[in-house]
């Protein structure tokens, strides 16, 4: 294999902008010199100066991650860049992308993922977990790493998330990240890289999200899978304007937090997106925000109407309205009749 994929952990929203620590470079640099080798090429290509390296609050931007990362991969024939006890040669991430693509859903192929890693090395393992409707990658830690801990950790879980992404074609939406050390002084820098809640000193190491994108068939073949290395492309999460389970998402937060989305932008900051890209992708979808609010607050009402004797202004709580006049008025554009009228009609027919 010629090339294979520079899998950049830490490319933020807008590649112009220097958001990316000045930290992650200095964990490549202890890795240049473990294998004794001059990083000034790649520092040079990357036009990262001594006076960033010097300053421990600078930033760089993800074009300049992403030079220095593919010039440190190649130079030190390691991709994992020092992170392990032993080298990932040129390739290795490559090779496992190509033992997944063939799988017939996301799921299968992070397992598959997770299963060859340990081949590479048995110093971490990767594991994939289901529970209670959430998925979680999680990181065993087997040896300690480190100097090279939280650059290790943190690319590892972009590296995976980022290919999961890709190899569905959709932004998967994380629920949240832990870490098992302590808040970095550039911990601001993990609401760009891990967008959603992220705590620290909680270990394991992990990323969880929610558990219906593992159903998800695979959208890349060998095809994409050929042009993607040999255009060494990183492999980012936030490219993806596109979120396959958005609808979904949508309707089950109206249900679950019917009190908590009155708004648009109560909602987007449930869902970790902005209001505009909310409005957007469910466009994108055939679907408005205004429909999906509709279709589930109907469903409620008509449930609690039909199957409990709830006064009508609990009934209108529980259905997500800020007050009774306004359900009523909107149960009566759904069906044509209020609900005190659907209640005795349903108990009729019952």
């Amino acid at each position: 294999m010629q090339n294979a994929p520079t899998i950049s952990p830490l490319t933020p929203r807008t590649p112009g902008v220097a958001a990316t620590p000045i930290a992650f470079v200095q964990a490549i640099l202890l890795a240049y010199a473990r294998y004794g080798i001059d990083p000034q090429q790649a520092l040079k290509k990357a036009q990262i100066t001594p006076d960033l390296l010097s300053d421990p609050r600078a930033r760089i931007t993800a074009l300049q991650m992403e030079l220095i990362s593919d010039a440190a991969m190649q130079e030190l024939d390691d991709e994992a860049l020092g992170w392990f006890g032993r080298r990932l040669p040129w390739g290795s991430y490559g090779m496992l992308a190509r033992a997944s693509i063939s799988a017939p859903t996301l799921g299968v192929a992070l397992k598959r993922w997770c299963r060859h890693h340990g081949l590479l090395t048995d110093d971490i393992a990767l594991n994939l977990q289901v529970a209670g409707g959430s998925a979680s990658i999680t990181i065993a830690e087997r040896v300690a790493l480190g100097a090279l801990r939280e650059f290790c950790l943190v690319s590892v879980l972009r590296n995976i998330h980022g290919l999961a992404c890709w190899l569905v074609d959709s932004r998967i939406a994380l629920q949240g990240a832990q870490f098992p050390f302590a808040a970095p002084a550039h911990a601001s820098a993990y609401a760009i890289l891990f967008a959603g809640p992220t705590t620290f000193d909680s270990g394991p190491a992990s990323i969880r999200f929610d558990a219906q994108y593992l159903s998800l068939p695979l959208r890349r073949d060998e095809k994409a899978l050929r042009q993607m290395l040999q255009h060494a492309l990183p492999l980012t999460v936030l490219q993806y304007r596109r979120d396959r389970l958005l609808v979904q998402r949508v309707r089950q937060t109206l249900a679950s937090h019917a009190q908590q989305t009155h708004s648009a932008e109560a909602l987007a900051a449930l869902l970790h997106v902005s209001p505009r890209t909310l409005h957007r992708q469910l466009k994108e979808e055939g679907a408005t925000l205004q429909g999906l609010k509709d279709e589930v607050r109907r469903a409620r009402a008509e449930e609690l109407l039909h199957r409990s004797e709830r006064p009508i202004k609990q009934v209108a709580e529980a259905a997500g309205f800020q007050n009774e006049k306004s359900f009523i008025r909107a149960f009566k554009g759904w069906t044509g009749l209020s609900p005190a009228e659907f209640r005795k009609r349903t108990h009729q027919i019952a």
